[in-house]
């Protein structure tokens, strides 16, 4: 069953999965790649600060070999000299310690970045299930485990069995040199094994890093199914989001239609379209779109228009122009104030002749830029 989930799992992880992963505290890591720089950078210290090193390193034995017959015979010769030596030893590898500590610190930043989760330190009784215990045993991972480390004890063994070798007369001449020479040997010595041995490891860590990734990839896959639930979970049920928006627009809609009876005038199209302008010249700057529609909602704005003894003045260009340029509760744009004053005005003159009994005056039809039109102008 849990090859045929895998077989499933054909799509690439998502943003989402893997920082849900990161939280968890699950991130590429090689410890091939971690000791390969770590010893690297010991080597490189050890080999950069070799005469001061050397120094240190020949005051211990110096320590260790001479002293006085009134030392020998004093209280305080094991305690001094093991206090001195200690000096020196921590002197001796105080640079190689600090460049192992910044090694290890600084290489999860080249695989996986640095992470602290709080979820890793929680304690997890399900890793004491010997019968998942002994899956993993014979997992995929394992053998890939297995297979690094016999080829790490046969590389780096071998490779230091032939350093050994090849510095096998040095090693014994040792004896019959100097201390100071034989100190220089030995750190010679320690640095080709050490560079050798960080090199051959590099090369497994490197290969490490590379299946690492590959491996975290492949384990952080998802299914089709996985990746709809997740877009389903993150961006919301489509049902859901569609009424949310119906329920919002029916809310806009009514809150527009109790504005509308504040409205001095409503241009229509005369039927597809219908915005209803407000202007008071004493609060505005501009006359404001205090609703506006097509089609069925224009009809309904005219009904109510009507039932309010709002003017409904018939200028389609202006409609269209209104419509695409402007939203509810703006201010019209500068380029319509000539339009829509003559609309204004004619609105007033026909309130006065409709009070007085005096001509109706004639409807202005004011000119409109095409392009104030957008996609609703009508075509040529």
């Amino acid at each position: 069953m849990a090859e045929g989930e895998n077989e499933d799992r054909t799509e690439q992880a998502s943003e989402k999965r893997l920082e849900d992963a990161r939280e968890k505290g699950e991130v590429p890591r090689s410890r091939d790649l971690s000791g390969a720089l770590v010893v690297l950078a010991g080597v490189s210290a050890m080999l950069s600060s070799g005469s001061m090193m050397y120094a240190h390193a020949r005051q211990i034995y110096r320590l260790g070999l001479s002293y006085s017959r009134t030392d020998l015979f004093s209280d305080r010769l094991p305690l001094h000299a093991l206090s001195t030596a200690g000096r020196e030893a921590v002197a001796l590898m105080v640079p190689i310690f600090a460049a192992t500590a910044i090694a290890a610190l600084a290489e999860p930043m080249l695989l996986g970045g640095l992470n602290f989760s709080v979820q890793a330190l929680q304690p997890n009784f399900g890793r004491l299930d010997p019968i998942a215990g002994v899956a993993k045993m014979f997992s995929l991972n394992s053998l890939v485990e297995l297979s690094k480390s016999l080829l790490k004890l046969l590389f780096i063994g071998g490779t230091l069995v032939l350093l050994l070798r090849h510095e096998e007369a040095a090693v014994i001449a040792t004896g019959n040199g100097t201390v100071g020479s034989g100190i220089a040997q030995m750190l010679t010595l320690l640095g080709n094994a050490g560079l050798l041995f960080a090199v051959v490891l590099g090369v497994i860590g490197g290969v490490d890093a590379v299946w690492q990734r590959f491996d975290y990839n492949r384990r952080h896959r998802m299914t089709k199914q996985e990746q709809r639930d997740e877009h389903k979970d993150t961006d919301g049920n489509p049902e859901l989001k569609g009424r949310i928006r119906q329920v919002a627009q029916q809310l806009s809609r009514r809150r527009m239609m109790q504005e509308l009876p504040k409205a001095d005038v409503v241009v229509v199209n005369p039927t597809h379209f219908a915005v209803a302008l407000k202007y008071d010249e004493n609060r505005m700057r501009a006359p404001r779109v205090v609703a506006k529609g097509a089609d069925v909602v224009a009809q309904q704005i005219r009904l109510v228009a009507s039932a309010h003894r709002i003017p409904l003045v018939e200028a389609p260009p202006l409609a269209r122009a209104l419509y695409a340029t402007t939203h509810l509760g703006q201010e019209i744009p500068a380029a319509l104030y000539a339009a829509v004053a003559q609309i204004l005005a004619y609105v007033y003159q026909l309130k006065q002749a409709t009070e007085q009994g005096a001509p109706i005056p004639v409807l202005p039809k004011p000119e409109i830029d095409p392009e104030l039109q957008g996609r609703y102008r009508e075509p040529q």
